[in-house]
């Protein structure tokens, strides 16, 4: 231990102090900025209403339309009949009765 308060220790101990300035010069503002508050965001209010008074406004212009119309429509498909009509039914109701 005598030496380190020799002229050779004694560059030790600075250096050690300067590492340890070096970090809390690091570590200050960083400690500031992590514990820094948000300020709450005012809160916007809107009128439930809304009036627009346009009567001291005079709005000129022509109504345009088209020409004509032009309705694109699908043409009607004919389908056949999924429905089956049976001919041999009564038949088949009659066989089924006398088998009885």
């Amino acid at each position: 231990m005598p030496e380190r308060f020799g002229p050779e220790g004694r560059g030790d101990t600075l250096l050690f102090v300067r590492k340890i300035i070096v970090i809390l010069a690091i570590a200050f503002p960083l400690a500031g900025v992590a514990q820094e508050k948000k300020q709450p965001e005012p809160k916007v209010e809107y009128e439930k209403k809304t009036v627009i008074n346009f009567e001291d406004d005079t709005i000129q212009g022509d109504l345009t339309r088209p020409d004509g119309e032009y309705v694109e429509a699908r043409k009607k498909v004919s389908h056949s009949n999924l429905i089956k009509i049976r001919e041999d039914w009564r038949d088949k109701v009659q066989q089924a009765a006398g088998d009885l």
